[in-house]
């Protein structure tokens, strides 16, 4: 014998479903939110390969395109990362919470290699104003090139470490690492921010007697792109897996990080752009001629010998 359902029982059954449906109508807003992420990804892989095979086989070279190569291959990283973490929430293969893990924490380790490279170029673009002497006789030859394989180094070695840690240690060691990520996360971003600082004042100042090199304007705007863009992810995305707690939602801060990793390739074809006298340049001499400011600053000796500009089609 089956009872009718009482009016309270359909009540609390009406009321179940509407906050089902409602749960669910956020979420899938929340992977709405998504699809810029998806469509800005492709584009900055785009650029960024571009500047990569540009560099990597087109053009010799010199110390400070080192730099620029490195971190054209860790934005391309990120990009991927992001772009996997975008699809896991609209295909269900990808949900895992271990893909997930690696994602994230791979994501975050690219991250973190940007951040690096970018305090490395502007502290040495710092250097090479404020000790130009010193820059031009006394630099080792394959200070980039160390400097970059160092990077890589150490930040593989964190990660690999913290995966370890956040695994098989205690709650108080992960704690200790925990406070050690905050830590170099917050030192790198303090050198990046005085060396941009110092960098900005030298450049006002030369700016008196002389238009400042296109070098120096690539420095500035790369690391004014990160500030507004990419600094909120990585400050978002600490605060949100060591503190569990959001300040805005996470997709913002996701599309913000996209836009900063895919928006260096522009910058890079703006500044080595001539005036619209000519229609049509190649991209390896754009590339180039905004790299080749290395030559007007006096910038010592180079990691391999730089090319002249050639009127070639890509």
């Amino acid at each position: 014998m089956t009872t009718s359902p009482t009016p309270e029982h359909m009540e609390h059954v009406y009321d179940n479903a509407s906050v089902r449906s409602t749960n669910n109508s956020s979420v899938w807003g929340s992977d709405l939110m998504q699809i810029p992420s998806l469509l800005i990804a492709p584009i900055g892989l785009a650029g960024n390969g571009a500047v990569l095979w540009l560099l990597g086989f087109r053009i010799r070279r010199n110390p400070f395109s080192v730099y620029i190569l490195n971190l054209a291959a860790a934005d391309v990283l990120f990009l991927c990362c992001s772009f996997l973490d975008s699809i896991d929430d609209f295909v269900p293969y990808f949900h895992s919470l271990f893909k997930h893990e690696i994602i994230f924490n791979l994501r975050f380790m690219f991250y973190t290699v940007g951040l690096s490279l970018l305090a490395a170029i502007s502290t040495e673009r710092c250097l090479s104003t404020l000790l130009p002497i010193w820059y031009r006789c006394r630099r080792p030859k394959h200070t980039s090139a160390s400097v970059c394989a160092g990077l890589w180094t150490l930040t593989t070695l964190f990660w690999v470490n913290g995966l370890v840690v956040c695994s098989h240690v205690s709650w108080l060691v992960l704690c200790h690492f925990y406070i050690l990520e905050g830590m170099w996360f917050l030192l790198l971003t303090c050198v990046l921010c005085v060396s941009s600082l110092t960098l900005l004042l030298r450049v006002q100042c030369s700016s008196r007697r002389r238009q400042p090199p296109r070098l120096y304007l690539l420095v500035l705007l790369t690391v004014l792109v990160f500030l507004l863009f990419g600094l909120p992810w990585g400050i978002e995305d600490l605060i949100r897996y060591h503190l569990n707690r959001r300040l805005l939602p996470h997709w913002l801060f996701h599309l913000l990080a996209c836009v900063n990793s895919s928006t260096n390739p522009l910058i890079y074809f703006f500044l080595g752009s001539q005036s619209f006298k000519r229609k049509r340049e190649p991209l390896r001499v754009v590339l180039q001629r905004v790299l080749g400011d290395e030559q007007e600053l006096g910038g010592g000796t180079s990691d391999t010998p730089h090319t002249s500009i050639q009127e070639t089609t890509f």
